[in-house]
């Protein structure tokens, strides 16, 4: 864009004008620059908005909230439409140094995500998109430049550019949007910006002497298990030291673990966790070996470094949260991952409500099953989540044509192995090794759960040939996942199918989830209440504890009905509790 194509607004009255004359577009680009990229200790310099035949630029060091409110009022309401690239990262910092909530969005990163539909040869920065969509080089460079500083007039035009050229490229993105039929899940993606930007900006309290304290006792535990191993394993190996001990065994080296099992007798054709673990009921060597690896990961992973990520400016962790982290829309986090934090009570609890709060943890009842019996038709799942019963003895029932009174612990997890296994594609082998029995014992139970549920078994066969001969899935929002796979290897061709299966399933959960955050952030608007994590299928709010009672119940109808936009014969169960710490009590 050349210099007399943008306009650096400077006094109120120029403001009020612009925002005027952007009141009645169809769409207007939106751009921010920041001195960084933590909207709790960096500022915002820039806002820049766009139409087709110009762009503005305000600076918000000499601008402030109440200079620019007219154009913060147009930004706020649904109309016109802000284009952004990212926009998460602009809603962050408008609502953190401007006070307002931005409304209605098109996110040109996360259509970019979509209409790739899985392809992870696509880069989605605005550079590659451009390229690809428009055929247009854009220059970057200024991007890492000082924008604390008086700025340069090839800053200014790197910025009004930047918002610019969102609305040619919207218009590209649109057109294939519709003509791959993601109109539908791309608004639910652009609904979920503004939820998952306040989460982010809201954070989690971590109980920092909590922490220490189970770091230092995951470290005893540590010590002692890897002491009671070096006896062991050393006690196998023949080769001793000056002093005449064993040598000490590395037990970060697969070879030497391999090596000194031998040595007792163990052989393993490799140290895999999976190897392992089939052999850990047999070898209690092997079963300490395993728990060592998982105390050196929790130590590794989620030790002292989680307290480096403790915001100094607000004392809580905000984490990154990618809002199309997976093909099938799952979100993921880092810096940290809140999403791998152990299930346990010692971990969790170590996240909790500061005082006067409470927390509000929410997530939905086995609902990828339901999502399979909604989907697949089946009469006999639909009624056994009907009847309220434990599915998996109710399933349990149904394969081995036994009341359920008579249901042994045996029969239900093998009812529950298939439940859950099947949702993700397993075939016999792997619910042989889930279940330890052999693969004849294996498929004699497929066989029985597929003739219980005859309409399950239809739809995995339909989704698993229409993922081969179409080489895609969509969810029941119209996500879109391309495969890339070889028909004639063998083993691809099995992955496939898995995939297949599965990805429906996967990707309308993450469907129904967002579609309830967005209901929630809704609901939660004007109350001191904000979503702060998202794992999947749970949701947790902190609130003020005055309001906890009615921020549950705002938390089970919006969960609810995100399921009832997509679901229409599954019953829902959202489990939900008041508590002090991340966890259900």
């Amino acid at each position: 864009m050349s210099s007399n194509r943008y306009r650096l607004v400077a006094d109120a009255a120029e403001i009020a004008q612009v925002a005027e004359s952007l009141r009645d577009a169809e769409a207007i680009g939106l751009d921010t620059e920041t001195t960084g990229l933590d909207p709790h200790t960096k500022r915002l310099r820039l806002l820049q908005v766009a139409t087709a035949d110009e762009a503005f630029i305000f600076d918000c060091f000499e601008l402030g909230p109440e200079a620019l409110r007219p154009i913060l009022d147009l930004l706020e309401r649904p109309r016109p439409v802000k284009i952004a690239h990212n926009a998460k990262f602009d809603a962050k910092f408008l609502m953190r140094h401007c006070g307002i909530r931005l409304g209605a969005a098109f996110d040109t990163y996360l259509a970019s995500q979509l209409i790739s539909a899985g392809d992870d040869s696509d880069r989605h920065g605005l550079e590659p998109v451009v390229r690809r969509f428009l055929g247009v080089e854009l220059d970057k460079t200024a991007q890492t430049s000082d924008w604390s500083q008086a700025l340069s007039e090839r800053q200014l035009e790197y910025a009004a550019r930047d918002a610019a050229v969102l609305l040619p490229l919207r218009e590209r993105m649109l057109a294939r949007l519709e003509e791959l039929e993601l109109t539908r899940v791309a608004q639910l993606e652009f609904d979920c910006i503004l939820p998952v930007a306040c989460m982010e900006l809201a954070g989690v309290y971590l109980d920092v002497e909590r922490w220490r304290a189970l770091i230092g006792r995951i470290r005893i535990e540590h010590d002692a298990v890897a002491e009671e191993l070096q006896l062991v394993l050393g006690a196998g190996v023949p080769q001793m030291n000056l002093f005449g001990a064993p040598e000490t065994i590395n037990l970060e080296s697969p070879a030497q673990i391999r090596e000194a099992l031998g040595h007792l007798g163990i052989e393993v054709e490799d140290t895999r966790e999976s190897t392992l673990q089939r052999l850990a009921r047999r070898h209690p060597v092997i079963e300490r070996l395993l728990l060592h690896r998982g105390l050196s990961r929790s130590l590794s992973t989620y030790g002292e470094n989680v307290l480096g990520y403790i915001n100094p400016a607000t004392g809580r962790i905000h984490a990154d949260f990618r809002q199309i982290g997976t093909p099938t829309g799952r979100l993921t986090a880092s810096s940290p991952s809140l999403q791998q934090i152990p299930h346990t009570v010692e971990y969790r609890s170590c996240f909790r409500a500061p005082a006067g709060r409470k927390l509000i943890v929410a997530d939905y009842s086995q609902i990828e099953m339901r999502i399979l019996a909604d989907i697949a038709g089946d009469e006999a799942l639909l009624a056994a989540f009907e009847s309220g019963a434990d599915i998996h003895r109710t399933t349990a029932s149904q394969m081995f044509g036994i009341p359920l009174g008579q249901i042994t612990k045996r029969q239900r997890e093998s009812a529950k192995g298939l439940n859950y296994g099947l949702v993700y594609g397993m075939g016999a082998d792997g619910l042989a090794r889930r279940l330890e029995c052999s693969l004849i014992e294996a498929q004699r139970l497929i066989d029985r759960y597929f003739a219980a549920y005859p309409g399950i078994a239809h739809w995995l066969n339909e989704a698993a040939d229409t993922a081969v001969r179409e080489r895609q899935s969509r969810t029941i929002a119209g996500r879109l996942w391309k495969f890339k796979s070889d028909p004639n290897d063998r083993s691809e061709l099995a992955a496939l199918k898995r995939v297949g299966k599965n990805a429906p399933i996967q990707g309308s959960a993450s469907d129904i989830f967002k579609r309830a955050m967005a209901l929630l952030d809704a609901a939660l608007f004007g109350k001191d209440a904000r979503i702060i994590n998202s794992i999947h299928d749970e949701l947790i709010v902190e609130c003020d504890e005055a309001i906890a009672e009615e921020a549950l119940e705002l938390m089970r109808t919006a969960m609810t009905q995100g399921v009832k936009d997509f679901l229409h014969r599954v019953p829902v169960i959202v489990d939900v509790a008041i508590a002090d710490e991340w966890a259900k009590k």
